[in-house]
């Protein structure tokens, strides 16, 4: 990394940086899953203002730890071609800065969701921000090519906090929520870093591409999008038929495009992995938006089959 710092030439270009530590697109899944979270532990539609101080002590904590990860990975990301736009990676903030402005999101995260959402919310806020930054960024990432199994725990608490802003508790259909997308990380996140493999590899990151064949990657995509496409059906006690038909359409679609990979990589054929990246992303959203409209149309659940 250079020793120059290339400081920012105008307050818009400072403000840029410091919003782009806390990397937006990555804080979208916040949007896509806490939303629906909240609409499913309501069974409809809850106070407005309660979903807005959600969302906002949510974003603020995402910030906290995608900040404070580009402190840490600020080595990994210079040598990165993917991240080397990063701020920390072309020296446009100066990397106590950064730190400090972590450390700061993380705690009005806190005292934001504390006051205005509750306590139990808040305290799931700060442990995802501990969580990914001592358990996957300083641990997993650069030592095992499990990393992002374990590590994409953090990127499913905000269904947790979503259903515990409503509820004060945290039932089974959040914990199934968190399986989903505890599942679905791994095959979306292996994807992207099959076309990134060279980058990694050159960071020193242990990502299973790097380790593996792509045929063993694509078979472990393959077995993780069935196992996601079988827990979105185990919300079926809790939704209707609209949810239903959606998670098993979508699913459907995923598992296939999962199974052409898989098929294409044996026989040796040329792949666009970032095409089920982003066909991923769109799964992703297509269940969480079907949970949406199936709690606001408030159906009757079709419930336990015994």
């Amino acid at each position: 990394m250079s020793a120059v710092l290339e400081a920012p030439r105008s307050p818009r270009q400072v403000v840029g940086a410091y919003v782009a530590l806390t990397k937006p697109r990555v804080i979208e899944l916040l949007l896509i899953t806490t939303i629906p979270a909240m609409l499913l532990a309501q069974r409809g539609l809850p106070p407005l203002w309660l979903i807005a101080c959600t969302l906002t002590g949510g974003t603020l904590a995402a910030g906290s730890a995608n900040a404070l990860n580009c402190f840490v990975d600020a080595d990994i990301d210079s040598v990165m071609k993917r991240t080397a736009a990063r701020p920390l990676a072309h020296n446009a903030i100066p990397p106590r800065n950064a730190l400090i402005f972590g450390i700061v999101l993380g705690i009005v995260s806190f005292a934001f969701l504390w006051i205005f959402v509750n306590l139990m919310s808040a305290a799931f806020a700060v442990a995802t921000i501990l969580f990914y930054i001592f358990v996957y960024t300083l641990v997993l990432k650069r030592r095992t090519s499990q990393n992002i199994i374990w590590g994409g725990m953090a990127g499913c608490m905000p269904v947790i906090i979503g259903w515990s802003a409503v509820t004060g508790t945290v039932e089974w259909p959040a914990l199934v929520m968190f399986g989903v997308i505890f599942f679905w990380t791994p095959p979306h996140t292996w994807a992207l870093a099959m076309k990134f493999k060279e980058d990694y590899a050159r960071a020193g990151v242990p990502m299973l591409p790097v380790v593996a064949t792509a045929a063993q990657v694509t078979r472990q995509i393959v077995i993780y999008s069935w196992i996601t496409v079988v827990c979105t059906l185990a919300l079926a006690p809790v939704t209707s038929w609209i949810y239903v038909a959606v998670a098993a359409l979508s699913g459907l679609w995923f598992a296939v495009f999962a199974h052409k990979l898989h098929n294409v990589v044996r026989r040796g054929g040329s792949t666009n992995t970032m095409k089920f990246f982003h066909m991923s992303n769109l799964y992703l959203m297509f269940v969480f938006c079907g949970l949406a409209v199936d709690a606001v149309v408030g159906l009757p659940v079709l419930g336990w089959p015994f």
